[in-house]
């Protein structure tokens, strides 16, 4: 039996922390490492940090800040932007992450995650699945922060993933990223039926309430949020907060 984790994602930016709205209009959130050091005394279960810039800039998540996290982080923590290289994955856990996620190249070159998870293993290894519907209603899978699309199915991909040797899946859904109206019940729940290895659901969580609904209708291992965990109030103040235990108890059951 297990509890699904509650998982705040910080996204860097210019070793800053910003939040997007539908992974553009980022907004500057505050420093890296106060923020870990509250969450320290909220005993976050565990902690996402993606560097939003690092694919388009050609190179990989800052692995100093990833030590200095590190350093202060009391709870696992994963790390991602960027990655393309078994070298890159290496610094990065020796710096202190648990778990290296990662995205494009996963879309690029699946490969690298067979090779990765050879390497390191299969709990190192996070694929992150950003996923977009197109006005006209079609699901597409996007790499490069969300710029590019590519016609895969989604449940094909995933089970690839599976295979290849991930031992996890984050699936994100653009269009609710920043929205704070609920995640996505649809595409999320038929990937997670379509593989056996954990998922973690990200996009769209304004609320307790919105895991809730999520978790009762589909037990999924880990429910992810930026502006949960961030903001407060109708005008979204920036108040760093963590829901207690009492709180997930009520809203999330223990899965068998």
């Amino acid at each position: 039996m297990y509890r699904p984790r509650i998982i705040p994602v910080l996204l860097l930016k210019n070793k800053g922390l910003v939040k997007s709205i539908q992974f553009k209009n980022h907004r500057y959130i505050g420093d890296p490492m106060n923020t870990v050091r509250i969450f320290n005394e909220l005993k976050a279960d565990e902690i996402i940090f993606l560097d939003i810039e690092a694919t388009k800039d050609g190179r990989c998540v800052d692995v100093q800040l990833i030590k200095d996290i590190g350093e202060e982080a009391n709870m696992p923590f994963g790390a991602g932007g960027g990655i393309k290289s078994l070298s890159q994955i290496e610094k990065i856990i020796h710096a202190g992450a648990e778990k290296v996620v990662i995205c494009s190249e996963a879309i690029h070159r699946p490969e690298f995650i067979n090779e990765a998870s050879r390497e390191f293993g299969a709990s190192t290894i996070t694929v992150c699945m950003d996923v977009k519907k197109s006005i006209f209603g079609k699901l597409k899978l996007h790499s490069f922060s969300g710029k590019k699309s590519h016609q895969i199915n989604l449940t094909d991909f995933a089970k690839k993933m599976e295979n290849f040797g991930a031992g996890e899946l984050i699936i994100q859904s653009i269009n609710l990223d920043g929205k704070m109206c609920g995640y996505n019940r649809d595409f999320t729940t038929e990937i997670a039926q379509s593989v056996t290895i954990p998922i973690t659901v990200l996009g769209g969580a304004g609320s307790m309430n919105d895991i809730k609904a999520l978790h009762d209708q589909y037990p999924f291992n880990g429910y992810a949020a930026g502006s949960l965990f961030i903001y407060q109030g109708k005008h979204k103040g920036v108040l760093i907060n963590y829901p207690n235990q009492d709180n997930i108890k009520r809203s999330i059951s223990v899965v068998k």
